[in-house]
């Protein structure tokens, strides 16, 4: 196994090749190479702060980059995040470019010019985005996870799924970043019970109380997104009126999708940054889209691909060719979304 003094470097090559890290598509930097591309991890390349390291922008063999440093106790996310990025590739995923093992250990990542979800959402000085980029990006984080959960064997489970983990490219396209709570799932061992990682207020209940993991863990997370890409606001919403007063999203939107007339409700919801200039009927359908995927039962909850699909109806562009099955279509139909482009 690997080291976990902080004194002694830790080597790949003591890693069992049974774990599964492939190091073949990545480059090893060397920590002087890291060192003098952020000079010395200046506060002037400093470019986030995460829960296991702080991320630095850096140009690095003519690439722009961002790399996260991360401590010696990081071993363990460090090595799943190593063993998901270089296993999977996908446009809708982020792009890990290398890594170095010296002194400290180091991923280096393609560079997102747009940040991430959350800033442009709440954070100042960011344009409002409009309805059409909210939903392409909605389509595009969807597909990044329908790409995991069912296109690899063994599947992949994120675990920590949020806004903050959802960068966007200069096109506002938007890439699933973040992998180091990601778990490895067999098909045939989904919700065995697991430690409980993640961010309180994208937890589903069965794995906040229980621990147990599969995909629905996810979709759960991703109703949440949809959440905040409708309203703008934080999973977790903190009243004005009291301190300590706090409420949930999902709740919110479940008590406004309740009511004889929802629409009235969930108007109250949106983003006024949107200045009403979205089509409320899609937004209902997102909103609902949102409701399914965070019910309290994860058998209840749609599938990343049906998600997928159900998005693709409400965006104007058509999906690749032989994306959409009419099996799909049909499933699409079933949840209301109108007509899906596919083929029998």
């Amino acid at each position: 196994m690997l080291a976990q003094s902080p004194e002694e470097p830790i080597r790949l090559d003591d890693t069992p090749r049974s774990e599964g890290i492939k190091i073949d598509r990545s480059i090893e930097f060397s920590y002087e190479e890291i060192f003098n591309a952020t000079q010395g991890f200046t506060m002037e390349h400093k470019i986030g702060q995460g829960g296991f390291g702080s991320v630095y922008y850096a140009e690095l063999r003519g690439e722009k980059t961002a790399i996260k440093k991360m401590g010696m106790q990081a071993t363990q996310e460090f090595l799943v995040e190593l063993k998901v990025l270089t296993h999977v590739h996908h446009l809708n995923l982020v792009r890990l470019i290398g890594y170095c093992v010296e002194s400290c250990l180091f991923l280096v990542y393609e560079f997102i010019e747009n940040g991430n979800l959350s800033q442009h959402l709440r954070g100042a000085g960011y344009e409002p985005l409009s309805w059409t980029t909210r939903v392409q990006i909605a389509l595009d984080s969807a597909r990044g996870l329908e790409y995991i959960h069912e296109h690899i064997v063994p599947v992949y489970i994120h675990r920590d799924i949020k806004s903050a983990n959802i960068l966007l490219d200069k096109d506002f396209r938007a890439k699933v970043a973040d992998f180091g709570l990601a778990k490895l799932t067999e098909v045939e061992n989904m919700s065995v019970p697991t430690q409980v990682a993640g961010t309180f207020g994208y937890m589903p209940p069965e794995y906040a109380r229980y621990g147990e993991v599969s995909p629905k863990v996810d979709v759960y997370a991703f109703g949440v997104v949809l959440y905040e890409l409708l309203s703008g606001k934080e999973a977790i919403v903190r009243s004005n009126e009291s301190i300590g007063n706090t409420k949930g999203l999902v709740h919110l939107f479940e008590e406004a999708l309740k009511v004889a007339n929802p629409m009235e409700s969930l108007k109250e919801l949106i983003d006024p940054s949107l200045r009403g200039d979205y089509p409320m009927d899609s937004a209902l359908k997102i909103a609902s889209l949102a409701n399914a995927c965070t019910h309290e039962e994860p058998g209840t909850r749609p599938t990343m691909r049906s998600v997928v699909v159900a998005l693709m109806a409400l965006t104007p562009t058509d999906p690749p060719a032989g994306f959409a099955t009419w099996n799909d279509c049909q499933r699409a139909r079933g949840w209301g979304w109108g007509v899906a482009i596919c083929s029998e």
